[in-house]
Order: structure tokens, then sequence, then C-alpha cells
């Protein structure tokens, strides 16, 4: 997980053969088993290593934030929603199961609390009675793969980053309202109430105000991805002749 979020950044400080050369290496007794890396990965697994173990043994609420970021991290980059139209009802209905569950029943809040994993971000308070307040990594990575989508929507229109922008000012808009809104009424809140509209409302006003709203609506990463593919097909074909 942390090879994976670290690798990008330090690719580029180490020997380029460290990022291309291949080590394999098999299971003694099953040879049909292997393991493929390169020295890159290694050096990248280090430091993982360390918050893993320091978590372990500590329970230390910055090592939990840093195993859970490097969660978000993955889960943002892995997971795509394909389409904005996917996106809004996914996020529509997150919203409601946020709402229900945090609200209506104690089951969302008691599981946060009592559960002792790197499944939330915890904040140190001033509050003996209350040491943390929480930040779910779903409240992180549901919001942030849409974030995400609208940051691709850009590349593909080879144009600034300018909806992206957009879509993220809002999750930040949402995020201070939540803890706003927690810390006046002493209470958890679903965040999702919060920053779904704020994403949402943010992106699709500065759709409407450029007139951009038609290409948001049929943009579809999928075929987006297909068509590059082709391009690039094509421009390497007219190399070869």
């Amino acid at each position: 997980m942390h090879r994976a979020t670290l690798l990008p950044s330090i690719k580029r400080f180490l020997p380029k053969h460290w990022n291309e050369d291949h080590i394999v290496w098999r299971f003694p007794y099953f040879r049909s088993l292997e393991i493929e890396f390169t020295k890159s990965q290694i050096v990248a697994a280090i430091p993982g290593t360390f918050f893993c173990a320091w978590y372990a043994l500590r329970k230390h609420w910055l090592a939990n934030n840093i195993l859970g970021l490097a969660f978000c991290i993955q889960g943002i980059e892995m997971l795509s929603l394909g389409s904005f139209k996917t996106g809004a009802i996914l996020l529509g209905g997150l919203f409601v199961y946020d709402i229900f569950w945090v609200f209506f029943t104690p089951v969302m809040v008691s599981v946060a609390k009592s559960f002792d994993a790197p499944i939330k971000l915890l904040f140190p308070t001033a509050d003996s009675t209350r040491p943390f307040s929480m930040l779910g990594l779903g409240d992180i990575v549901i919001p942030g793969i849409f974030v995400a989508l609208a940051l691709r929507f850009d590349v593909s229109r080879l144009k600034q980053p300018q909806y992206f922008k957009s879509a993220f000012l809002g999750y930040i808009v949402g995020l201070v309202l939540t803890i706003i809104v927690m810390n006046w009424f002493q209470a958890a809140q679903p965040a999702l109430l919060y920053i779904v509209p704020s994403v949402i409302g943010f992106l699709a006003a500065h759709c409407i105000w450029n007139g951009d709203i038609k290409q948001l609506l049929e943009f579809d990463e999928s075929k987006t991805a297909k068509s590059s593919q082709e391009g690039s097909d094509a421009n390497s074909s007219k190399k070869v002749e």
C-alpha cells in the first residue's frame, strides 16, 4: 500500500535501472508462485513497513492517519466512476445512507469508535471527554473519486484543471461546514450531508456558468480512454511506416 503510494514520488530520484529491472522471486516449494518487483519498490516499502509497525505497536493517532491517507490515495487512484451521471447517483445514494445511519441509528458512530483499525482519521482535541474528532475514510474516498473524475474531464479536454479546482473547493467547503456544525452541536455529523451538495453544487455551477453542462453529462471515461488509445496506436503505425 505505502509502496504504491510513495513509488511515483521516489522513482525520479533513483537510478533508471532500479525502476525498470525486475527481480523475480519464486516460493521454494511452490515454484509456480512467484513475486515480481523492482529495487525502487523495495525502497518505497521501507517507510511503509515502519509506519505499519509503529501503528501495530503503539496505536498512535499519527501512524493511524498516515496509513489511512495511504488507503485513501490508493482508493482514489484505483477506483473510477466512469461518468458524472454514475457519480451523481452514487453520491446521492450515499448522501441518504450517511444521514440515516448517523442521525437515526447509533450503529455507524459505535463502529467508528470501537473498531480499532485505520478506517478513520483522528484529530486530537482539547476536550478530555472527547479526546479525538474522527473523519471516516469513506468521507474522503467517495467524494475523492468524483473530484478525480473532474480532473480526468479537464485532461480529456486538454485544458487547465478548472473543474477539478471547483470540485476540490467544494469538498473543502463541505468539510469545513462539517467541522463547524460538529463543534457547534457537539455531536457526530454525517459528513456527506455537507460534502455531497457542496462538491456537486460547485462543479455544476461552474459548468453552467461556462456552458459546459452538456459536455459534462456526456463525458464517459471509458470512451475517452479508448479514443486516446486508438489515437496513440495510429501515431505509432505512422512512425513505423
